[in-house]
């Protein structure tokens, strides 16, 4: 999980910065513009939190779907071990997605305020909040938590959780699915297990993969959740969507594709890998341990 957030947290930077925010123009210029703006450090914005949670976060994810895939094996063929359908993966990853709308919301929310707390907003019409635009709400993390919580109480920490949600379980089904379909075309025939070339090439294609899909409902998360921190401008999921879709057209939905498609090659890649070689090395531990 470390190892996804590290690789995959400069873009996922500018990835929101183009979905919420304004005067951005293409990829390339909203690089430029951080750079030049906040230097470096302006790509790792909000990356702590996340950082810190990952772990949690995780270990939820790939234990409930693992879980729920030897639940079900064990209710079909009597035998945990057994290879899972392609509906009982399916299920799993829907599993998953659900749960993890809990823990991830929160990270999220935290993750995108802290993102975007620099960046400017040019609506004449919109009611603005005491902070001035462009100027730093947060100190960090658990300020802008705190701070979260005192003005808009737990609704406020799970604000766009709907959005997630729809999110998420399409998300986690073009995740798991095609890693796993990845991974036995890649891993040669007599393999028990694929190697770490397979699960790294497999990992990427399904994080690429899986970005793509959820895209649309990634950037109604990103506006909805980085509202609030001059203005709030969206009631609900709904009326982001047609907000969105009056001012900006069908295309909005696709902001931030590229970099999102890109960024979710290595961050799963990563996270595959590392998720694999964890459970091999904890796996041979237990047998030397335990013979």
């Amino acid at each position: 999980g470390i190892a996804s957030v590290v690789a995959g947290h400069p873009l996922d930077t500018v990835k929101t910065r183009l979905q919420a925010g304004q005067g951005y123009g293409n990829t390339f210029k909203c690089v430029l513009t951080v750079y030049r703006n906040e230097s470096l450090a302006g790509f790792f914005k909000g990356m702590s939190f996340p950082l810190a949670s990952i772990g949690i976060y995780s270990s939820v994810v790939f234990g409930v779907f693992s879980n729920t895939q030897r639940f079900l094996s064990q209710l079909r063929h009597g035998d945990p071990a057994a290879a899972p359908s392609l509906a009982d993966m399916t299920l799993a990853s829907i599993v998953a997605g659900v749960i993890s709308v809990g823990i991830g919301t929160p990270v999220e929310l935290v993750k995108i305020r802290l993102q975007m707390q620099t960046q400017p907003y040019n609506k004449a019409n919109a009611k603005l909040n005491s902070t001035v635009p462009g100027s730093p709400v947060y100190r960090g993390p658990i300020h802008c938590l705190r701070t979260i919580l005192q003005k808009e109480g737990i609704a406020g920490v799970y604000r766009g959780n709907v959005a997630m949600l729809l999110r998420d379980v399409p998300g986690y089904c073009a995740y798991f699915i095609p890693y796993a379909m990845f991974c036995d075309w890649i891993t040669p025939d007599g393999s028990i297990s694929p190697n770490p070339f397979s699960i790294w090439v497999a990992g990427g294609v399904a994080g690429a993969v899986s970005w793509a899909v959820c895209t649309p409902m990634d950037v109604v998360k990103s506006r909805l959740q980085a509202d609030g921190v001059y203005l709030n401008q969206y009631k609900g999921v709904l009326d982001c969507m047609l907000q969105s879709y009056q001012n900006e057209g069908l295309k909005v939905f696709c902001r931030g594709l590229m970099v999102n498609t890109v960024r979710g090659f290595p961050s799963s890649a990563a996270m595959f890998l590392g998720y694999e070689l964890s459970l091999k090395a904890m796996k041979r531990c237990q047998t030397e341990t335990n013979p």
